[in-house]
């Protein structure tokens, strides 16, 4: 059975997909997952050739049929989100963006003119790249259930792992601690968070530390740009030592890191500084993997 490392931070911008991407590098006998559905970035990086494309249905939005209401104002009134207005032509209307598809309006319309409909929300990949399969997905914009779009693109990487005899899967995940987030942990051997020396990093990194741990998952982390602020960067390595985490490196500041992904490589490959903390932290994270 594969083993699943999973790179996760607690916002955005810390470094996650550079040092996933390099993970990607480095990694042997593996499969890449791009977890980070509401807002993919690694096929930027790992330039993937697409071999299946499938769309994928997301949450399903009430429909109110107008022939058969009644105007009873039931559905209305029950509606906590505020998802159902009466139009100018004195019809019953969903708003399907603030629409949360509880289903609670169809089971209590009396005249049973509500349905829940499927809506395409979606779309998700199998691609070939030159680090190997990648299974990668997107949402529309204004789509929700990332969660449930996430825990389907990891299943397909089991799949596939399975049928081909591959070792490892690699989850480039979302940052924060909302539903994608617990469905990229969700079944992993290994969480590495990535942080940054700022107050704001040390506090979102316990947050992320505490939702790792109430799934019971082993968590590492990595300090990215750790000589912006070296004061803080040691509170975060006595933090993570003092919680019971595994600190596993700091990677230093280096101004060639974005100007390598504007190009479109990973830093890894291209930018001299972080090849040795970068290949330090493979290393400690594949140990504890």
């Amino acid at each position: 059975m594969s083993r699943e490392l999973v790179i996760i931070s607690g916002k955005g911008g810390t470094g996650k997909t550079t040092l996933t991407s390099s993970f990607a590098y480095l990694m042997k006998n593996k499969i890449i997952v791009d977890a980070d559905a509401d807002a993919a970035d690694m096929y930027i990086l790992m330039e993937p050739e697409i071999k299946r494309k499938e769309f994928f249905k997301g949450n399903k939005p009430a429909k109110i049929d107008s022939d058969k209401c009644t105007k009873c104002d039931i559905c209305r009134q029950l509606c906590r989100f505020d998802a159902i207005y009466i139009d100018d032509n004195e019809n019953y209307v969903v708003n399907e963006m603030k629409c949360d598809s509880c289903d609670l309006c169809r089971l209590a319309c009396p005249a049973q003119a509500i349905e829940m409909v499927d809506t395409i929300s979606g779309e998700w990949y199998e691609s070939e790249t030159p680090y190997g399969i990648m299974v990668h997905a997107k949402l529309y914009p204004g789509a929700e259930n990332s969660g449930n779009l996430v825990t389907m693109v990891k299943h397909r990487a089991h799949i596939l792992s399975e049928e081909k005899g591959i070792e490892y899967i690699l989850v480039d995940g979302s940052p924060g601690i909302g539903c994608p987030v617990i469905s990229t942990i969700s079944g992993a051997n290994f969480v590495v968070v990535v942080t940054e020396p700022t107050q704001s990093g040390l506090h979102d990194l316990d947050r992320v530390r505490q939702l790792c741990d109430s799934f019971k998952v082993k968590t590492g982390v990595v300090v990215n740009k750790y000589d912006l602020n070296e004061d803080v960067a040691n509170q975060i390595e006595n933090f993570t030592q003092e919680k019971g985490g595994i600190f596993l490196g700091r990677i230093p500041f280096d101004v060639n890191v974005p100007k390598a992904i504007v190009n479109k490589e990973i830093p890894y490959v291209s930018c001299d500084s972080i090849k040795k903390p970068i290949e330090e932290i493979f290393n400690k994270s594949m140990e504890n993997l």
